[in-house]
């Protein structure tokens, strides 16, 4: 449903778009996506460069000791990575019961493929007989006519 959205979006035949999102062909997607992010970025950059005082005492802004002179564009960007940074670790941290469930389950499967494979093993031959040989005598003689 995705592809289908982002291709009438795109307008692009589906071939083509296939071609795009193979993974032998991911270098050429990077580029058609990482291209116009950069130059975006640079636009920015370009645009915003005015300096701005960046203050770290809430109490007084004008303190000269603990505050920074920066372009804004550098601020911008500081913001903009913390955030992600800040975003993903809260992603990480909140999946950690689904990551311990799932380590816990994986070795349950292990030890449960681990018993059934001992238990095929003695279930498959048991002890005593064998599966080429008769279990019955073989000197038995045939009732006379």
């Amino acid at each position: 449903m995705i592809r289908s959205f982002l291709r009438a979006i795109v307008m692009i035949p589906a071939a083509v778009f296939d071609f795009l999102l193979s993974q032998t062909s991911g270098f050429l997607l990077r580029a058609i996506v990482v291209a116009p992010a950069v130059a975006v970025l640079v636009g920015f950059a370009l645009a915003n460069r005015q300096p701005i005082k960046v203050s770290f005492n809430p109490f007084d802004s004008s303190d000269p000791d603990l505050a920074v002179t920066v372009p804004l564009y550098l601020a911008g960007f500081t913001v903009l990575i913390g955030g992600v940074v800040l975003g993903g670790v809260a992603t990480w941290l909140k999946q950690g019961k689904r990551r311990r469930l799932s380590s816990r389950l994986a070795a349950e499967v292990v030890a449960i493929r681990a018993e059934l494979a001992y238990l095929k093993g003695h279930t498959a031959r048991p002890e005593g007989r064998s599966r080429t040989h008769p279990t019955r005598p073989a000197n038995r003689t045939l009732p006379a006519a």
